[in-house]
């Protein structure tokens, strides 16, 4: 039951928060394997880039990739918190006095997190794919052409293999390690210093909901140059023979360095995170709708 409402959670938050992905992608691939300088910037900032898609591409451009986002964070979110759950309840992150571990909870998070993603890759891949898809004169980086995400999933099997449909998902783990495990170790540090300090009643949505908050800066913070390299990875094209131009995260960022200087990589780098602002609004719902459940499952 807990990975069930786990990932339903997952879903109900990424029904609200997909145009915020959708965003993210774009600003993310914008610019890629370019010098600072050298390229059109269609999107300026996250508003900007909101009504351009809007505009341009039309209001339900900005829910592109439902579907794979929804079955990936059903997947992904099911897996991940639905373990992590288990491990808390079972009480292997807590020591023998009582007290929460920050080592054993970040080790159990960066664990369930990589099991998630690493199965639900395909579907990720699809989904970047899917929102990285615009009109020519404001798309960025590599444009598939696909009609749908079984489409996709399906033209990618039949041409690559079951290895073209995993390909880039190495090269994402270093994304999900750091953020899962940020995530979820700060959720539950944050959350028992809230019931210990007696901030709000114990059983209050408010307690949720500010370490989902606190839980959100973290996991935004270290995780956004990870999951830049994430997406360019999982949308650059292929060979013939469905390899990767790179494929992992340390080509990736070797692949920016040639195309900048060392300074310049650092500038590119802190403008990407400009995407961060798109990922905050993400992180708090899931954390958030995710312990409510699990905390009335246990009262039950």
């Amino acid at each position: 039951m807990d990975f069930l409402m786990s990932g339903l959670a997952a879903c109900g938050a990424c029904l609200f928060t997909n145009p915020l992905e959708v965003v993210k992608t774009r600003m993310q691939l914008q610019g890629e394997l370019r010098a600072p300088g050298t390229y059109q910037r269609h999107y300026r900032n996250v508003f900007h880039a909101f009504i351009t898609i809007g505009k341009v591409d039309g209001p339900a451009a900005l829910q592109k990739g439902l579907a794979p986002a929804l079955l990936y964070q059903f997947l992904m979110n099911g897996i991940r918190l639905g373990t992590y759950g288990l491990a808390e309840a079972g009480g292997y992150l807590h020591t023998a006095e009582g007290a929460l571990s920050c080592p054993r909870s970040a080790a159990a998070g960066a664990l369930a997190g990589v099991m998630g993603a690493y199965l639900g890759s395909p579907i990720y891949m699809v989904k970047t794919h899917l929102q990285a898809q615009a009109a020519s004169e404001i798309a960025v980086g590599h444009q598939y052409k696909h009609r749908g995400m079984f489409q996709a999933l399906s033209e990618i099997g039949q041409k690559h293999g079951l290895v073209g449909l995993w390909r880039g998902a190495l090269g994402g783990l270093p994304r999900v390690i750091i953020g899962s495990s940020t995530q979820l170790c700060t959720f539950s540090s944050t959350k028992d210093l809230i019931t210990q300090w007696e901030i709000f009643p114990p059983q209050s949505w408010k307690v949720a909901l500010m370490a989902a908050m606190v839980s959100g800066i973290a996991v935004v913070l270290a995780m956004t140059p990870f999951d830049v390299v994430s997406t360019r990875l999982y949308n650059q094209p292929t060979d013939a023979q469905g390899k990767l131009e790179w494929s992992c995260a340390a080509s990736s960022l070797r692949r920016e360095k040639n195309e900048a200087q060392t300074s310049q990589l650092l500038k590119r780098l802190g403008a990407r995170d400009k995407s961060r602002k798109g990922r905050l609004p993400r992180a708090t719902p899931q954390s958030h709708f995710y312990w409510i459940e699990n905390n009335r499952q246990q009262k039950d």
